[in-house]
């Protein structure tokens, strides 16, 4: 059974008081302020009686027990036979008290005093132990108690003070106040648990849109971290390293493609932007009478090793139709920068931008003219409709190829050129002399490739044009405006018999402007594409070689074209 801190405090105070009032009392326990009141016997030794020897303390304490009186006390409330009032008496040794306790009146539910008195039992020294409690400690019993034992009747007249009983002990107090303290730092750590669990969330989300913001808008192009892109896997798992996906993977995503609206129209067909699970495409819609073009663009994209940074990421190629209506469709890359026709009438280029459009061109091209030998190889193809409309400009400053619906293959293994079976024609502003004249040899794989660096030429002079440089002497730099090959000499949309006149008969090129002597790149430029639109196709460099000599001028700034 537990014992409580109230009883455990009442035994230390009784034991302290005990001993703190040995000295106030005689040998025989008595208090001396009863003994200066009382004629007993017990009273009578002094101080001195504490040198008798032991043999004269044992009688003299027999003679007195033997000697106890009883007395006569006023009782009210405590009466033997529950009298109201009267008188009590003691047994010898016994005292009389007076005695105030709080209680609860019933009729008003107030807390008054009720006063008592009666005859303390001779236990303990005549109850003097229960009365010293009651004296020093009313507040832990609720009462307070006055003892006497000098005469009959003596306690008729006391009257002990009376102190309300305390309502809010000390130790509750305590506990409450541990268990505030408690609350408010379960609450403090739920609070901080609650605001770090949210900065860890917003970092999160930010950290979520930053790399969407950096996510690139294509789906297959190899300057694109695979990773990203839900159709690199499936390319990647695919028959070969660039030869497109399987046929019913390209129906499944053209049947998932949402138009947006359109980007452009061109003589054999419409581009629009599209979607795919949220990435951006291009859909190239052919016309119905155009379906050889698309049928050889798309061979041409499924070619094993096809793929290439500076050459256009192919996606797929469908064709739909309900009976009244047919679409040819071609899903490619989508770079919102558009052609590189359109790029050169809004910017101006300086010479690092003007060197990374033109080296990226000339590697796209020098892939594309390559025949890979192996299992699996690739073969040698030309485009045969090299402009600045069929080149598309990308976001990190490089050119891809695109446009291959007149594109013609050559493998040195069978030694047979693939000519697409199509009536559609090159753009005659930039078609070679020998293609204008008619003396291009089809039967040799070399004439096309020849005629591609001609238009090839064409397209490095319209960069070139738009490219700053400082005009001498001063600071303030200039270009020239943008403007198409021969426009000055030839109608917005020449014929054969124009083109012939100005290439072929007159021998006209475009003109270098004297500038371009100031600017490096412009140098190496200006010799390349004289080279490269020569009159005769076999002086003409390759698309390898101009290649090679744009890497070199990143370190080396004297080149000679050889």
């Amino acid at each position: 059974m537990a014992v409580s801190s109230t009883s455990v405090g009442v035994v230390i105070l009784v034991f302290i008081l005990l001993y703190s009032d040995a000295a106030g009392t005689t040998d025989t326990g008595i208090p001396q302020e009863y003994c200066q009141q009382s004629t007993d016997e017990s009273c009578s030794a002094g101080p001195n009686d504490m040198h008798q020897s032991p043999m004269e303390n044992g009688p003299k304490d027999v003679h007195q027990s033997s000697n106890a009186r009883t007395l006569q006390c006023y009782c009210e409330g405590h009466c033997p036979g529950n009298l109201q009032n009267g008188t009590c008496e003691t047994r010898p040794g016994g005292s009389c008290f007076a005695a105030v306790e709080e209680v609860t009146d019933e009729e008003t539910g107030q807390t008054v005093p009720e006063w008592s008195h009666g005859c303390m039992p001779p236990e303990q020294n005549g109850g003097l132990l229960q009365c010293k409690v009651g004296v020093q400690s009313p507040q832990i019993h609720g009462k307070s108690i006055v003892c006497c034992d000098g005469e009959d009747f003596c306690n008729k007249d006391l009257l002990p003070e009376y102190v309300p009983k305390t309502t809010t002990p000390l130790p509750t107090a305590n506990i409450s106040d541990h268990n505030v303290h408690h609350t408010l730092a379960l609450l403090a750590s739920v609070i901080i648990c609650v605001v770090a669990f949210a900065v860890v969330v917003i970092a999160a989300y930010v950290m979520f849109k930053k790399r969407e913001k950096r996510k690139p808008h294509c789906l297959i192009d190899s300057v694109c971290n695979p990773n990203l892109s839900p159709l690199a896997d499936l390319v990647e798992q695919s028959s070969g390293s660039g030869s497109g996906l399987p046929l019913l993977v390209q129906r499944t995503i053209a049947k998932q493609i949402q138009m947006v609206h359109s980007v452009g129209k061109g003589r054999y067909g419409e581009v629009w932007l599209a979607k795919w699970r949220d990435e951006r495409v291009a859909v190239k819609i052919f016309h119905t009478t155009e379906e050889a073009s698309w049928f050889r663009e798309t061979e041409i994209y499924q070619t094993v090793l096809m793929r290439h940074e500076n050459i256009l990421g192919f996606i797929a190629a469908d064709i739909k139709g309900t009976g009244t209506w047919t679409q040819m469709l071609l899903i490619t890359d989508y770079h919102e920068l558009g052609s590189l026709y359109d790029y050169l009438q809004k910017r101006v280029l300086n010479p690092h931008m003007l060197k990374t459009l033109a080296l990226s061109l000339a590697s796209g091209l020098a892939h594309l003219h390559t025949e890979i030998f192996g299992t699996p190889g690739k073969p040698a193809i030309a485009h045969r409709d090299i402009k600045s409309k069929n080149i598309l400009v990308k976001r990190n400053g490089q050119c891809a190829i695109a446009d291959f619906g007149l594109a013609v293959k050559y493998s040195s293994e069978s030694d047979e050129i693939e000519i697409a079976k199509n009536t559609r024609v090159g753009t005659r502003r930039y078609m070679a002399p020998e293609a204008l004249n008619e003396t291009l040899d089809a039967n040799v794989f070399e004439s096309f490739k020849q005629a591609d660096m001609y238009s090839l030429g064409l397209v490095f002079w319209e960069m070139a044009r738009r490219c700053i440089s400082t005009i001498r002497g001063t600071k303030n730099t200039t270009c020239e405006d943008y403007a198409l090959p021969y426009q000055d000499v030839v109608p917005s949309d020449p014929s054969f018999e124009d083109m012939y006149a100005v290439v072929c008969v007159k021998g006209v090129r475009p003109p270098i402007p004297q500038r371009w002597q100031d600017e490096e790149i412009l140098v190496v430029l200006s010799k390349m594409m004289q080279e490269c639109w020569h009159p005769n196709p076999a002086v003409r460099l390759t698309a390898l070689r101009v290649k090679k000599t744009l890497v070199k001028l990143e370190t080396d700034c004297s080149i000679k074209i050889v």
